[in-house]
């Protein structure tokens, strides 16, 4: 899909084009979503080395910029030297945010303790560095928020990433200074809660993503993902919004740049 080169552009705000499934052929994935319309790609990190691996792709291609942090189900290897490596990445302007953080208690993959106060942790760095967070949050909405208060985490700004909460939780997470990231299950037949939230949240606070090589949208489901099927995700939320897709892209494009300072 090429598109023209003065239609509007969309971002990808969370793409993961470091992970080993784009190994082979990431300079033509890449090549694809620029030719196709994605002007920009976030590259989040979920480790130290992903978030490493992330930096080296940046500094090849000016359309990346990078998240970098450690994921709830490496929390367990959290300690005072990954910190200090985090607040090194952190520190490069190609970094963008800190994350992916936050809680995920349905694969449980680290100790829930260790999985808090990596959170915790985390949040502080990035609020030493002034820049906002990259929040996953699975099956610990009620947590999350908790901490997202106790630590006024989004004093910086900060992104929910690939929402599936009900509609109440993403407007408390808008208060507390948060935008909402809708991904490819935003397109799924059983996707109603999210749909109803899509529809109903305020347009000027969500961004759109694909999460990539996960959780492709439904015209690709079963396939790697990749960065320029972010335009389904447009597609839908321009549906739910009752609003053209170019509108969609440009406002949720705009949305990327504003929380990201970019």
């Amino acid at each position: 899909m090429k598109r023209d080169q003065n239609s509007v552009k969309v971002i990808d705000s969370h793409a993961h084009l470091q992970d080993p499934r784009f190994a082979s052929d990431v300079d033509q994935v890449i090549e694809r979503a620029c030719e196709g319309g994605v002007e920009m790609m976030i590259c989040v990190g979920y480790d130290l080395q992903s978030s490493r691996d992330a930096l080296a792709l940046a500094g090849r291609y000016p359309q990346i910029r990078v998240v970098a942090g450690v994921h709830p189900h490496d929390a367990k290897s959290m300690n005072d030297q990954v910190l200090s490596e985090l607040w090194e990445l952190g520190s490069d302007p190609k970094v963008v945010a800190i994350g992916e953080m936050g809680l995920d208690f349905y694969r449980n993959l680290s100790p829930v303790e260790d999985q808090k106060k990596a959170f915790r942790a985390q949040i502080k760095l990035a609020q030493e560095l002034r820049k906002p967070i990259v929040i996953h949050d699975r099956d610990a909405h009620a947590q999350v928020l908790s901490i997202i208060k106790e630590e006024k985490a989004g004093s910086n700004g900060g992104i929910m990433h690939c929402y599936s909460g009900h509609l109440p939780l993403a407007i408390e997470l808008i208060k507390e200074g948060f935008a909402i990231s809708f991904a490819g299950p935003l397109t799924y037949s059983n996707a109603k809660k999210s749909v109803e939230t899509a529809t109903r949240l305020p347009i000027n606070k969500i961004l759109i993503e694909t999460d990539c090589p996960y959780l492709a949208p439904q015209s690709h489901r079963g396939k790697r993902n990749e960065p320029l099927w972010v335009w389904e995700v447009a597609k839908k939320l321009a549906e739910c919004q009752k609003k053209s897709l170019e509108e969609v892209a440009y406002i949720t494009a705009n949305n990327t740049r504003q929380v990201f300072r970019i």
